[in-house]
């Protein structure tokens, strides 16, 4: 790998001395795995995983890279592919947040942040994850599927749609679009689109996105901003603009000094840098800070719906006994419309509303079910929800071979002994998702946009040894 000159010659004004082993790490060093075990779901870490120590309790550094698109389980939600830095968004969650909050994540896509607080944060949160580009949001809608939390929603909308809501989010994470310096080491386009004009370019960005979202946030409420890149006018200049622009408060998080974690490079507020030479992971800068105000006054509320007009009637249809069964708490506010039903949790379930009229809006809650004609057919959704009954479904365990050919949506079949009807497809524990069983036949429900698309295993085929806790 070879660094861009200029990049080259910037680090070295910013680090000194330690820039050869800031370079060496860059371009030599191995690339660690980590992961991050679905808890809510019961995973299990591998026997010979090492934790990742400013995870929250989650993360896990693996020995090898095994075949990701190859293993079940990654498919099914038990674990997520992470970075072992962003994990760090662990901590701060874990020493400042200890009430259930509406928290959003800004720029969202692909979904390791978001899945990671929707982990950690205290039981009743909630958390919207937002993605302005389209496709990059039905990535991340997918992974929050998979990830199984109904206390979840997924916008596809940009900042200002956002900060039109005012003071309405407790947390805001803004893992903002940044030049990429971190990534050199994972990503050779990164190195390519690499030049001093693109960091001026992304600051002036991240100064929009921070102006556009700022007044979504409540008085007393947390920014805990981020990016992957290392120079200064993308990270600690930033961070002083928000504190001159908006009178934000920095705040400190402990760290334990064994992590290697780098403090900031210029100013007085703290910051958090992850250096490949000092840390076991990507680059990763963090910094966490309080909007000015009283956090008991002038917090707002989701907009109500209008008032319908007189003599025009709302359209309330009936949610069949049998779709509420299949979840396993009926804590919900059920919705329909002529295709689907849908489960909102009651503390949230006007706001999810409001959400629907105000943004676009690609996720919420369970999906309950599709509708066609007289018959419900269970939805993905519900077959990867923590909340999902298995007792209102009969079940089925598959091999390693058919859990890939069912991820490829090819058929399978089903031994005589399997009930007619609506069967879950089970893998070493969890769930995969649906097949309608025929009795002759089975037919393959997987979502087509998700199947696998490889034709034929790798060699040597390596799964990531998550297990479910019996």
């Amino acid at each position: 790998m070879k660094l861009p000159p200029l990049f080259t010659e910037r680090m070295q004004q910013l680090l000194g001395n330690d820039y050869e082993a800031f370079a060496h790490a860059l371009t030599e060093a191995e690339q660690p795995t980590s992961i991050r075990i679905n808890i809510h779901k019961g995973a299990q870490a591998p026997a010979e995983a090492t934790p990742v120590p400013w995870s929250g309790g989650s993360g896990y550094y693996l020995p090898s890279r095994p075949t990701f698109t190859f293993d079940p389980l990654f498919h099914a939600g038990a674990y997520y592919v992470q970075e072992a830095s962003s994990m760090f968004l662990g901590t701060v969650i874990q020493q400042y947040i200890d009430q259930p909050v509406r928290y959003l994540d800004l720029c969202a896509a692909p979904g390791g942040k978001s899945t990671l607080a929707l982990s950690l944060l205290p039981e009743g949160s909630l958390v919207v994850s937002n993605e302005i580009v389209r496709q990059r949001a039905q990535v991340l809608a997918e992974n929050i599927a998979k990830w199984g939390n109904p206390y979840s929603v997924v916008t596809n909308n940009s900042p200002a749609d956002w900060g039109t809501w005012h003071n309405y989010i407790d947390v805001i994470a803004t893992d903002v679009p940044c030049s990429g310096e971190g990534m050199f080491r994972k990503d050779e386009t990164a190195i390519a689109e690499w030049s001093p004009a693109n960091v001026e370019h992304c600051a002036t960005r991240q100064a929009g996105i921070l102006a556009d979202v700022w007044s979504a946030l409540r008085p007393g409420g947390l920014l805990i901003y981020s990016t992957c890149t290392y120079n200064i006018e993308e990270n600690e200049a930033m961070i002083q603009h928000l504190i001159k622009v908006y009178d934000a408060q920095p705040l400190a998080v402990k760290t334990n000094p064994t992590w290697g974690i780098t403090n900031a490079l210029m100013g007085e507020a703290p910051a958090y840098r992850f250096m490949p030479h000092h840390t076991r992971g990507e680059g990763l800068f963090m910094a966490l800070l309080r909007k000015p105000g009283n956090a008991d006054s002038d917090c707002g509320t989701a907009p109500k719906e209008k008032k319908k007009k007189k003599g025009e009637k709302k359209n309330n249809p009936t949610i069949p006994a049998e779709a509420k069964s299949w979840l396993a708490t009926q804590d919900f506010h059920y919705e329909a419309d002529e295709t689907a039903i849908y489960a909102y949790p009651l503390r949230y379930a006007d706001d999810m509303q409001a959400m629907q009229r105000s943004f676009n809006v690609l996720h919420a809650g369970i999906e309950i079910a599709t509708i066609k004609g007289r018959d419900l057919i269970p939805a993905h959704t519900l077959a990867l929800s923590t909340l999902l009954n298995r007792e209102a479904f009969a079940s089925y365990q598959v091999s390693l071979e058919t859990a890939l050919a069912y991820l490829r949506r090819e058929s399978i079949t089903l031994p005589p002994d399997v009930p007619r009807g609506y069967v879950a497809v089970v893998y070493k524990g969890f769930t995969l998702g649906w097949v309608k069983n025929l009795g002759t036949r089975a037919n393959n429900l997987y979502p087509q946009e998700w199947r696998i698309r490889s034709p034929h295993n790798p060699e040597n085929m390596v799964e990531a040894g998550v297990t479910a806790i019996e």
